[in-house]
């Protein structure tokens, strides 16, 4: 299978990842929209966004969150080699996170040579995790450390969506997305924003973290999967470990598993390593909004009447489908690799008028 490679770029990816019915301007202008900083915190990597996120977080749950979102996240094992508290065996799922973040300071013990991973994290813990990421250390708050951190957690604005907990508030997965989202757009101790330094991201202007910087930094694809070992060759990382999308809605793993056993043509898929997210397009889907994988064979390709050289649409199956995108006509133009009786799989942008009538605009393919 041959797959095309394609530059994308905050317009092409716009076209891949799906917000829903809202339009990427007003989502992106509304700092208090929970559905933005979901999907900025699931394309990082630093915690799933799907699932329960009312539930509490553990202490061994959030050092996973820090070592994710630190600089060191790259060298995160899976498993650990040794056993750094009483209490986390190294065959412990987050050992080597409790490791990493007890070595850069993000978190501590306890005396006894206790961690207490199973824990709730608190505020207080978590204040002081975000602060050191931010680069701040204990010198900074000498005297007094636990009252001067809350004090810098407001002055920085880190409590943004977060104003009703106290320093011994138990965190929920909503409130640990919101933390690290606020700091993510905080400036570190020594400058610029952290999603800028850290993750080479981007803030907009509306001083909010743009998501489409972030997975334009690292989006692969298209591939197209038809069983749970293709997917395991086409990723860099365990799908379990990751972020899934299904045609634009955050899904679990074992779902993920089961369409994937179900399909009998297979999901085709983008994904970014750096934020361990894969999206996913069934090619079964009967989707009426938003994106749809398609795959069968080119009956024809439509042109310009005014030039036989720009392609306009092509049939699929007795389907049209529009060619507006630059790169997309060139594909299927003469000097493109797609011709007439091809099979290819085609992504495709659904669009639906007020008449109640869709047109359908693709945006990638894959040739077969």
């Amino acid at each position: 299978m041959k797959s095309n490679i394609i530059k994308i770029g905050a317009l092409g990816l716009a076209s891949i990842m799906t917000f829903e019915s809202v339009g990427a301007g007003s989502v992106f202008a509304q700092s208090s929209n929970f559905e933005l900083r979901k999907k900025v915190i699931g394309l990082t990597g630093i915690t799933f966004v799907s699932g329960n996120i009312d539930r509490f977080v553990t202490r061994g749950e959030f050092a996973k969150m820090l070592a994710q979102a630190s600089p060191y996240r790259s060298v995160l094992t899976k498993n650990s080699n040794t056993s750094v508290f009483n209490d986390v065996p190294k065959d412990n799922e987050n050992a080597a996170a409790i490791k990493m973040a007890v070595e850069h300071g993000y978190m501590t013990g306890y005396l006894g040579g206790v961690f207490k991973p199973n824990d709730n994290v608190t505020l207080n813990d978590a204040i002081r995790g975000v602060l050191t990421l931010l680069g701040y250390d204990s010198s900074d708050f000498a005297g007094d450390a636990n009252n001067k951190r809350m004090a810098k957690y407001g002055f920085l604005e880190l409590n943004e969506n977060l104003t009703s907990l106290s320093a011994n508030s138990n965190l929920t997965v909503r409130d640990c997305i919101n933390l690290f989202y606020n700091m993510l757009k905080t400036n570190m101790k020594d400058g610029g924003a952290y999603v800028v330094t850290v993750f080479n991201g981007e803030i907009n202007k509306d001083k909010e973290v743009n998501p489409l910087k972030l997975a334009d930094n690292s989006l692969k694809g298209p591939k197209v999967v038809k069983s749970v070992n293709q997917l395991a060759r086409a990723l860099p990382f365990d799908y379990k470990d990751g972020n899934l999308f299904v045609d634009g809605r955050s899904v679990g793993a074992d779902y993920f598993k089961s369409l994937m056993e179900s399909s009998d043509v297979g999901l085709v898929i983008y994904y970014s390593a750096a934020a361990k997210t894969v999206w996913a397009y069934d090619e079964n889907t009967d989707a009426t909004n938003g994106k749809k994988a398609v795959h069968g064979t080119v009956e024809s390709i439509y042109y310009e009447s005014t030039s036989s050289l720009t392609p306009t649409s092509v049939t699929i199956d007795g389907q049209e489908y529009q060619i507006t995108n630059s790169d997309m006509q060139f594909a299927f133009s003469i000097y493109g690799s797609i011709k007439v009786n091809d099979d290819v799989t085609l992504v495709v942008d659904i669009n639906n008028a007020e008449d109640g009538t869709s047109t359908y605009s693709v945006v990638d393919y894959i040739e077969d």
